[in-house]
């Protein structure tokens, strides 16, 4: 293989080093990713440049160097040291359990629980155990009494992933238990008392669910005290060479094998991808070529690589999706700024009342419109 068509990897082992390269035919690498990370990962090192303390760990799982996701972990290190509620939201994949860890690892209360459940992995008959207990004869099976996931995260951080899923008969009581700090065990009538810091994250629109009175306003309004949005994978495209290069040390090492090069034209092709599963996709993918890899070369086989977003016809969308995409593009040019000669309002010839107006409607925040 030509050389000037490969991008060169020094050393694929847990501490990696990638090269940069200025030729034309290479795409521009940056430096190294940890190989020990999960799903999600985004930017090992960064560091808030806010007016709180500097942070100085938590952030070894995230690789990445965009602009869109220095905004996500400057949200993090803002409310990370307080007690406040935390609303992640994005797409599938997008790595929002990194960050609800994230949150976790730079709050007061590391040291203690952190503790997670996916709503939507639990049947629905069981989930108000999970969250809250039971006692032993609570319901057929109950031999034992359990303490639910409130109690196991006691004066910790408790992280509900997918909470979108959770039925209307439960956010009542995940609600008091939220305000107040209290709940009854499944089968019993003596109330327990938690000190718990709730981290939530969906890839619902929530405020939609509220308007189709699928999920109580009240519990949105709740959840929604500060909320993080992680933006999608086609959103950060820059990133994406240095995730391949993390998943490829990562895979490497773990199949006993070595791979010293990645092909130019393969790390375009997945530059070029719309990803639309996001960083899992991607890391399925490189997982699959690193298997199909017999050389020091990564296999990018034909068959593996996504479509492209340019080769893919765009699915139909309906109105409202595309007022809702127009107006966060709009605040992301204006930097979630409204008012003003040169803010969103003035971009968008309505006036501020309406746009507030249609942002409510629509469940946008201006945080979603700069951190997407």
């Amino acid at each position: 293989m030509n050389e000037e068509n490969v991008i060169a990897i020094s050393d694929a082992r847990p501490q990696v080093g990638f090269q940069y390269s200025d030729r034309e035919d290479l795409l521009p690498l940056a430096v190294a990713a940890n190989a020990g990370s999960d799903v999600g990962a985004f930017s090992r090192g960064h560091r808030c440049r806010s007016n709180h303390e500097q942070a100085r760990q938590g952030f070894e799982n995230i690789i990445g160097a965009s602009g869109a996701l220095r905004e996500v972990l400057d949200l993090v290190c803002t409310v990370a040291p307080t007690d406040s509620t935390v609303l992640i939201e994005g797409e599938t994949g997008t790595g929002k359990e990194l960050i609800a860890n994230a949150i976790h690892s730079h709050s007061a209360r590391r040291h203690l629980p952190f503790v997670k459940l996916n709503c939507a992995a639990i049947p629905l008959g069981l989930l108000e155990s999970e969250l809250f207990g039971h006692e032993r004869g609570a319901f057929t099976g109950a031999v034992a009494r359990k303490a639910g996931r409130f109690e196991a995260a006691h004066r910790g951080t408790l992280f509900l992933d997918e909470i979108g899923d959770i039925p209307l008969e439960l956010q009542a009581k995940l609600l008091r238990v939220l305000q107040e700090g209290e709940f009854e065990r499944l089968g019993s009538t003596q109330t327990q008392r938690v000190n718990v810091r709730l981290v939530a994250a969906t890839n619902c629109n929530l405020a939609k669910l509220v308007a189709e009175r699928r999920f109580r306003s009240d519990l949105y309004y709740r959840l929604n005290v500060f909320p993080i949005p992680v933006p999608p994978l086609r959103d950060r495209l820059e990133d994406i060479p240095l995730l391949v290069q993390h998943f490829v040390a990562k895979y490497s090492e773990r199949m006993g094998k070595r791979i010293d090069l990645i092909p130019a034209d393969a790390m375009k092709a997945l530059a070029a991808c719309s990803w639309p599963g996001n960083i899992r996709e991607l890391q399925n993918v490189i997982e699959r070529s690193v298997i199909l890899t017999s050389g020091n070369t990564l296999s990018l086989p034909l068959t593996n690589r996504p479509a492209s977003s340019l080769d893919s016809a765009p699915e139909p969308v309906t109105l409202e999706d595309a007022e809702r995409s127009h107006i966060c593009s709009t605040l992301r040019q204006t930097k979630g700024v409204i008012a003003g000669p040169n803010g969103a309002a003035a971009r968008l010839a309505m006036k501020r009342s309406t746009l507030y107006f249609r942002m409510q409607k629509l469940g946008i925040s201006r945080t979603m419109g700069i951190g997407a």
